[in-house]
């Protein structure tokens, strides 16, 4: 009878405890609150390990199962390995200060704006830009970004606005990319403009500020698309929301790897 009993499936505080991160989950996960990602991978951590368990409870004396648990075990192993090192990468390239380099070019990456506001990554991005400017006066300055849903302007626009100043000769240096919806076309189309304006962006030195969970990628299409960058790395003001793009990162590394 109690052989019975440890082998039945979903019975004890062990499933409950593996079932934990659903009620955190679903919260992040539906609430708006710039955490969404980070709740959809505690739902899918709490799948795995209850899975898991499943397995090994159907495991206990058959031998199908065994292997099965083996297998579905070594490759959650391998999948865990792979997105810790990903992240490392992610985490040292966001780190880096690349500020004392000399480039021919900055090109600031857009995000999401709320209506006609910056996003809080969009804000982050500005204020890196601004900073770097004053350091680089005299480079030309690709804003890029196109307008996407819920966005009352473009990207690009809503930085040249919070960019702008009083000064002529510095706003004649900002150049807007207003079509892009991805890096990938962000690097590309802001390419093409650097280029009327007599830049040989096969032998530039282009500054990029993005955020710096972002870094890694975007260093990643850059080398795909034949461009040299530095990374000029923006923080987000919130540690969470840092965490969980950082999170995020990693599996979209994967994704622009595989499909990009």
């Amino acid at each position: 009878m109690r052989k019975s009993k440890d082998r039945a499936p979903f019975k004890g505080l062990r499933y409950w405890a593996a079932a934990a991160p659903v009620l955190p989950g679903l919260g992040l996960a539906v609430i708006p609150n710039g955490m969404r990602f980070t709740g959809w991978v505690l739902l899918g951590a709490a799948a795995a390990l209850v899975f898991g368990l499943l397995l090994h409870d159907l495991a206990k004396g058959r031998r199908g199962w065994r292997i099965c648990e083996r297998v579905y075990l070594t490759g959650l192993a391998l999948l865990l390995v792979l997105l810790a090192g990903i992240e490392a990468a992610v985490i040292f390239r966001g780190e880096a200060d690349n500020t004392g380099i000399p480039v021919d070019a900055v090109i600031v990456l857009g995000a999401g704006v709320n209506g006609e506001t910056p996003s809080a990554a969009l804000q982050s991005r500005i204020r890196a830009a601004a900073a770097y400017l004053e350091e680089h006066p005299d480079v030309p300055v690709v804003l890029s970004g196109g307008q996407g849903p819920g966005e009352a302007i473009t990207e690009a626009e809503a930085m040249r606005r919070a960019l702008w100043t009083r000064s002529e000769t510095q706003n004649a240096r900002y150049l807007l990319e207003d079509r892009s919806t991805s890096t990938a076309e962000n690097l590309r189309f802001s390419r093409a403009v650097l280029e009327e304006q007599g830049v040989d962006t096969d032998a530039a030195v282009i500054a990029v500020v993005t955020n710096d969970f972002h870094c890694f990628r975007a260093h990643m299409i850059a080398q795909k698309q034949g461009l040299h960058i530095v990374e000029v790395p923006a923080e987000l003001p919130w540690w969470w929301l840092t965490a969980n793009y950082y999170v995020r990162e990693a599996f979209a590394v994967v994704k622009t790897a595989l499909f990009d």
